[in-house]
């Protein structure tokens, strides 16, 4: 596997939405691995760079992972900050003699993905919008030749070629996005259908011109769908204010809507927390700086 590093990690990290663990070395005694500075970064299934390997590496990885494990199904976006002293003495496996003062920094990120059904001219177009962002997008068709290879897409996109499209739905987390954008109109007509049987996704958009929207929305009554699941529904997707029909136009506007719900979303949250205090109080940065903080203790952002 390639060697990346932590700088490197975290800016992938945050794209994919995948939380993570900074380490870094804050203070050292005798003979230790690596200088303080030295930062590594831990996830549930990768670490990225390195604080010397042995006992001290392995160590703060289980640390980090089981702390990322307690925290795994929180369903908000927040930090916590701890330290821990590790000896490396002989009973930890290594004979340095010497220990070490570790910053472990746990960012917590949500998870939920964009899931995109379709990978024409649109989808494609879409892609070069959300490749940019914070966000993980499952890209899901079922023709594998409409997908770029691997090292034409941003580390946030993950192609499923699936054989049924609709199968994924059933597994997608609560939260999700879904946008429908396919090449079949009874491909589309099923997505929305299985998607708008469940209750707890963020957001169901489909591509379509105004008759499709008719058309599909009587065929959803006949289906059985009440009108409070039909009303979940965002059909024709995209913002009108944005108009054009080629697709990097259309795909423009599809993301824009996207963006507008959660800027939406964020400033709602921001109205509602009447908390002016935010991150560490002066007092708390000095006992940090001076080493006189306890070890192994959270401090909550």
């Amino acid at each position: 596997m390639k060697f990346v590093r932590w700088y490197d990690a975290i800016a992938r990290c945050q794209q994919r939405r995948e939380s993570y663990v900074i380490a870094t070395v804050m203070g050292s005694a005798g003979s230790v691995p690596r200088d303080p500075g030295s930062k590594m970064v831990i996830t549930a299934h990768d670490q990225f760079d390195t604080l010397g390997g042995g006992q001290l590496e392995f160590q703060l990885i289980h640390k980090a992972r089981q702390w990322l494990s307690d925290h795994a199904l929180s369903g908000t976006e927040f930090s916590l900050q701890k330290t821990e002293k590790i000896p490396l003495a002989a009973k930890a496996g290594q004979c340095c003699g010497g220990s070490v003062t570790v910053l472990l920094e746990m960012f917590v990120l949500e998870a939920a993905p964009l899931v995109v059904f379709g990978a024409g001219h649109v989808a494609k177009a879409l892609m070069n919008i959300l490749g940019g962002l914070e966000q993980p997008v499952i890209w899901v068709d079922s023709r594998p030749e409409q997908f770029p290879s691997a090292d034409h897409l941003a580390d946030n996109i993950d192609c499923r070629c699936l054989a049924d499209p609709v199968s994924i739905i059933a597994g997608l987390p609560a939260g999700s996005e879904l946008v429908v954008l396919t090449h079949n109109h009874q491909l589309d007509f099923d997505v929305l259908q299985a998607a708008l049987s469940r209750d707890d996704f963020a957001f169901i958009g489909c591509i379509g011109s105004a008759t499709k929207t008719e058309r599909f929305a009587l065929r959803l009554q006949h289906a059985g769908l009440s009108a409070d699941q039909r009303s979940r529904l965002t059909m024709p997707i995209g913002l009108a204010e944005v108009g054009g029909k080629l697709p990097m136009e259309v795909a423009v506007s599809v993301a824009a809507q996207l963006l507008a719900r959660k800027t939406a979303a964020a400033s709602a949250r921001m109205s509602a927390d009447k908390s002016r205090r935010k991150g560490l109080s002066w007092k708390q940065l000095q006992e940090g700086l001076t080493g006189d903080a306890p070890a192994s203790s959270d401090i909550s952002l």
